[in-house]
């Protein structure tokens, strides 16, 4: 699939509203972002592109349209290499992502990261060895990928994105470790201990039935993506099926919800 990549000067404007804008052009199709000092670089599949409609999002903002373009798939890891410092994640996992996909340190994916690490270190082995771990929306398989080095039996993680699915599987033979990926946009079928999703709200608000049914009596629905704003909507979303609310992390403007069924 090919992305286009606005990049949108934001240097005169507030944290806060960049947070706003972020989701504003979330609701319009774009699926991942990058910042830095001065831009926010914006990435949408481009069969959705519609540079009208990313203006009327960017009008009265604060923040001006560079460039929106297709993105070069071919020179992207070449690219983010020569642009970024390589970074181990927890338990030695080391991420290359593709055009449009982050190496797992963006808060949302961080807080997932540390909540699999506190899972792992509250588990027993022969019990984590149990968990059928599922990720929705896996990316480049950051998450799947440390699922399995805690030691989960089975590790699903899918994507609505084909490129998504190659880059996670390159990933995971990496990082030594065997995951299943499938290129999917619903909900596999399955029994799981364990489902992450770090997706957008509109989305968890829709798959939210086909969790609770996909997840076993007992296992633990972790959400991120979203703001504080989006608490009570998926909180009670959740709670229509069953879902109890266990905790809530914060990581800058960004929000991760604990469910258990």
């Amino acid at each position: 699939m090919k992305y286009n990549i606005a990049t949108i000067r934001c240097a005169d404007i507030e944290q806060w509203q960049v947070d706003l804008l972020t989701q504003s052009l979330a609701d319009i199709g774009f699926d991942s972002f990058e910042q830095n000092d001065t831009a926010l670089y914006a990435y949408i599949p481009s069969v959705q592109a519609d540079e009208q409609q990313l203006l009327n999002v960017l009008s009265g903002s604060g923040a001006a349209l560079e460039s929106f373009e297709v993105c070069a798939d071919e020179n992207w890891n070449a690219v983010w290499e020569s642009e970024h410092e390589m970074e181990e994640l927890p338990l030695g996992v080391r991420i290359t992502p593709h055009c449009a996909f982050g190496a797992g340190h963006h808060e949302t994916t961080t807080m997932m990261v540390e909540q699999l690490l506190t899972f792992g270190a509250e588990q027993s082995a022969s019990d984590i060895r149990s968990v059928h771990v599922l990720d929705m929306g896996t990316g480049t398989g950051v998450l799947a990928i440390m699922a399995a080095k805690l030691g989960a039996g089975q590790v699903l993680a899918v994507d609505i994105d084909e490129n998504s699915v190659s880059n996670a599987q390159e990933n995971a033979l990496a990082n030594g470790v065997q995951i299943q990926v499938l290129q999917a946009s619903e909900v596999p079928e399955g029994e799981y201990g364990l489902i992450m999703a770090n997706i957008h709200r509109n989305i968890l608000l829709a798959q939210m039935c086909d969790y609770a049914r996909t997840l076993q009596p007992g296992g633990e629905l972790w959400l991120s993506g979203f703001y504080e704003a989006d608490i009570p909507v998926l909180t009670e979303a959740a709670g229509g099926y069953g879902l109890r609310h266990l905790a809530t992390r914060a990581k800058g403007e960004w929000r991760m919800l604990i469910l258990k069924k």
